[in-house]
């Protein structure tokens, strides 16, 4: 049985991302992972323009200006933003400017209007600012050229925000990730059918599609699979044929209904691991499938609903991320947070109990959700943000103390 991180290295190590680039428009680029550098033939800001609402001055006409020697000058063009100056300020001018207008020729400095008075076509400054003050200079921000965004990042509002000022309206992307999902057991049925005795509702389906789709990737739904080796051989060829990464739960466990490691390897599918040392989640099949050109990734997770999404959380979230060509630390975050709670575990695996984690004066804090913590309890999972987690070896963490937070 492998620990905890030497099953993320494995899994890691087997992910190398999707090679298949696409080209998108700003309208369609949130949530995609940039595949090349971008930059821009434009400096931002693309002239130099004012920050305030005031006066276009020149610097040297406000030496030795304060409240009690202040310094009047003739107002010669008022510059709204938007409108290219027509004017050049010389020595005793100034120009009515606001936020954003384009400086005008002979300017260098702004005075905000609160330190100003204005009577007909003269303006008495009552305080000078600095030189060079309230101006924002072009290429200030941005020199055109230079890497704009690179490859690998996650494009979101600020993304898009930054890509639109630079007028890059076309980019490359990683194709979005397809994952196959797919629940075993016949005692599953849909939420929408009637319920009877020995039958249980399949909350996996359900759950694990909203995960895919939170990581940017396409859930494809293969629905529920009875526990008939056919049937679950022609589900699982579907799955590594049309997709990069499956997600199957259940029937990973040692019962005698649970076939899919035999199926994997009748399939041709190479097994690098068959269980992790982690409480939830025992049970974890992962193999690879050697398509055409690509190579298909599959997980197969416990079917108790807390044990499938700590498994995703733990293990898959990982490998997508590196799969959707996301570049940088994939791995989750975590912190230390100081126990409000008592915890306890066995001691024999590395231990994951879900709560939530808050900031309380400056510093993390976590709670243990209420209630039962079996793995096949998944109504206090609502509302949890974290996992606490208790290293092997350990059986207990007394509240009050530092505590390892798995951020979800």
């Amino acid at each position: 049985m492998l620990s905890v991180s030497e099953a993320e290295a494995i899994i890691l190590d087997l992910v190398q991302p999707l090679e298949k680039i696409e080209t998108v428009t700003l309208e369609n680029a949130s949530r995609r992972i940039l595949a090349h550098p971008v930059s821009s033939p434009l400096d931002f800001p693309y002239w130099d323009n004012s920050a305030m609402d005031g006066y276009a001055v020149r610097y040297e006409d406000l030496r030795g200006c304060d409240r009690a020697n202040p310094k009047i000058l003739r107002i010669i063009e008022e510059i709204p933003a938007g409108i290219q100056p027509q004017k050049t300020i010389a020595s005793g001018e100034a120009a009515r400017i606001f936020t954003g207008a384009v400086m005008p020729q002979g300017a260098d400095t702004i005075v905000m209007q609160e330190n100003t008075q204005r009577d007909g076509d003269r303006v008495t400054i009552l305080q000078a600012p600095g030189d060079r003050e309230f101006v924002r200079h072009k290429g200030a921000f941005y020199q055109s050229g230079n890497a704009l965004l690179g490859s690998g990042i996650a494009i979101g509002a600020p993304e898009i925000a930054v890509l639109a000022t630079a007028q890059c309206t076309q980019f490359s992307v990683y194709r979005r990730p397809r994952v196959a999902i797919f629940s075993t057991g016949n005692e599953l049925i849909a939420p929408g059918n009637a319920l009877q005795p020995g039958q249980i509702v399949d909350s996996n389906q359900y759950a694990l599609r909203a995960f895919v789709s939170d990581l940017g990737a396409i859930p494809v739904p293969l629905g529920i699979v009875r526990d008939r080796p056919e049937d679950l051989e022609a589900t699982i060829k579907k799955a590594i044929a049309d997709a990069d990464l499956v997600l199957s739960t259940g029937g990973v466990s040692v019962g005698e209904y649970d076939y899919i490691e035999e199926i994997l390897a009748k399939l041709g599918g190479k097994i690098y691991i068959r269980s992790v040392a982690v409480k939830p989640g025992k049970p974890l099949t992962v193999a690879t499938f050697e398509q055409e050109k690509r190579t298909c990734l599959y997980f197969g997770i416990p079917g108790n609903p807390v044990s499938a999404l700590v498994s995703c959380w733990r293990f898959v979230q990982p490998a997508l991320k590196k799969l959707s060509g996301l570049g940088g630390d994939w791995q989750p975050k975590f912190v230390m947070a100081r126990s409000r709670h008592d915890l306890s575990a066995s001691g024999t695996r590395e231990t994951y109990l879900w709560g939530r984690w808050d900031i309380i004066n400056g510093g993390y804090e976590f709670s243990l959700a209420e209630g039962d913590r079996s793995s096949g309890n998944l109504m206090n999972l609502a509302q949890t943000n974290g996992l606490a987690i208790v290293p092997v070896g350990e059986t207990a963490i007394a509240a009050g103390e530092k505590v390892c937070v798995m951020l979800v």
